[in-house]
Parts: structure tokens; sequence; C-alpha cells
């Protein structure tokens, strides 16, 4: 259960990240896949990271310290937004440095929208981290926005798609920011992620 939750920073330079003396968990996704209103519901603090119907709208890499204990990070989200290419190669930079040189960075929550068949923009990211060794857990985002039925199906789908790509699919929860559907079970294993990482068991 998060107690507090507060802003710390944002920057385009993630040398220039806060010191990395504590745990740290990123959440990535594709533009407008409801990052935001997750971070919130997660923390239960409603306009901690901003939402907005525009895709595209977080653009930095924003630092948000949790419990006093922790880092949970916001990334800008990929593909779709409307950016200039300069932009685009910009954000893509900041982004793969960020995710593969973060030396306390003990997992990285890749939201899905559970909505859709299996996406290429997802499936592609997916593959990189995994190149990169970059350790990442899948997060179902919008479970509330159709049947039960149909979540599970495409989750399901998605899960099939990782297991072609990888020998198993990684680790995942399906939720809703709306019903909190799933928020219990994530902040868990999330804090479970950070006991071992101050235990000296993640390296």
């Amino acid at each position: 259960m998060i107690q507090k939750a507060q802003f710390v920073i944002s920057n385009t330079n993630p040398s220039k990240c806060p010191n990395p003396d504590r745990a740290e968990v990123a959440f990535i996704g594709r533009s407008n896949v409801g990052k935001s209103s997750l971070i919130n519901a997660l923390t239960g603090k409603k306009e901690l990271a901003k939402t907005s119907q525009k895709p595209g709208k977080t653009q930095l890499i924003n630092h948000f310290m949790i419990d006093d204990r922790w880092y949970l990070v916001d990334l800008p989200g990929y593909g779709f937004a409307k950016v200039n290419l300069k932009v685009k190669q910009g954000w893509e930079s900041m982004i793969s440095t960020y995710l593969t040189k973060r030396e306390n960075l003990c997992g990285v929550f890749v939201l899905i929208d559970s909505r859709l068949e299996p996406q290429k923009i997802d499936i592609e990211f997916l593959v990189w981290c995994g190149t990169e060794g970059v350790p990442v857990v899948l997060v179902f985002t919008k479970a509330d926005k159709q049947s039960k039925t149909k979540t599970d199906q495409n989750v399901k789908k998605f899960l099939k798609k990782m297991e072609e790509v990888f020998e198993e699919a990684p680790e995942y929860f399906v939720t809703s920011s709306e019903t909190g559907y799933g928020k219990d079970e994530l902040v868990k294993f999330i804090e479970e992620l950070v006991k071992e990482y101050e235990s000296g068991e993640i390296i």
C-alpha cells in the first residue's frame, strides 16, 4: 500500500536523474495507453501524473518519490504522438539511454491496452527490451472498457505473441484505473521488487 507520493524532478537528460541510490521502477507504454491514470490510481493521488486526452503528453522523464523509499518513473510514450521526427528521435535516444544505463532500475512496466489485438509497436518495443536485457513486466490497462471475456482473449493473444519471441512470456498484470482492479497485486509486486533490490538480490 502506497502511503505517500511526491513529484521530484522532470528532465530530458538521463544523466541528470536523481542519484541512483535507491530502487527505481519505470512505467512506459504506447501513447494514450492510460499510463498517467494508472500511476495516479496506484499512488492514490489524482493529480500526481498529468493525464491528457492528447497522445504524447509526457515528453520528459518524470521521477516521483514513493514513501520516502523508492522512485517511480513516468517515461514518455512511444508511437502515435504527433511530433516532428527530430523530437521523436530525441525521445527515443533519451528512453533507450535511460532504460539501458540506469543502474538502480529494477523493473520496467510496459503498459498494453487490453482492448486491442497485439500491436506491432508494442511487440517491437518488447523485443528491443529483451535484446538489451531490460527487465520487463506487462501491465494490461483499461480492463473495465470491455467484457472480461474480451480482455482475457486479447491478453491471451498477446502472451502467445510473447511466447513466439521469448522462451516464455513475461510476468503480467491486468488492471483498470477506473475500478482499481489489479492495483493491489501490482503494488505488492513492485514492493517485492524494491525489497529484493534493497537486500542486494537484484544486480
